[in-house]
């Protein structure tokens, strides 16, 4: 399950992104516009800054923007940040040690299948594809 950190996360991105054209944008803006509270949201742009998705300056002038343009941010990298990895399974985790069973698990192809169109459904998807600004001007 996606927690609210993964989902406001992806709605901060949104928000960054529709916003881009306004600078750098204060954290209070953010958090009213997207109905998130001023200090939950804190939690979250420090994770987003510490994974280098968002910069982040405080004082006058200060605020939030995006590193890279909407179309280079894979959805599944949001929410690896703030959920952790996407497995299904722990023998399927990144690193993690070959399970002495895995040659005879009969269930292993099924949960190798589930998290491979997981990977690929959020991996597959951009931020750009969530903007709203970017669906009003291709109309």
């Amino acid at each position: 399950m996606i927690s609210t950190r993964g989902r406001y996360a992806i709605r901060v991105m949104i928000d960054l992104a529709e916003n881009e054209k306004d600078g750098r944008l204060p954290l209070k803006e953010i958090a009213e516009r997207q109905g998130i509270s001023k200090k939950y949201l804190e939690i979250i742009m420090k994770d987003l800054v510490a994974g280098g998705l968002v910069s982040g300056t405080s004082g006058k002038g200060g605020g939030y923007k995006l590193l890279r343009a909407p179309e280079d941010y894979p959805l599944g990298e949001v929410i690896e940040l703030m959920e952790g990895s996407l497995a299904t399974v722990a023998c399927l985790e990144e690193g993690a040690p070959l399970c002495p069973r895995a040659d005879e698990c009969p269930t292993l192809p099924l949960w190798a299948e589930y998290d491979r169109l997981t990977h690929d459904f959020f991996y597959g998807k951009k931020l750009s594809d969530l903007v709203r600004g970017k669906k009003k001007t291709e109309q």
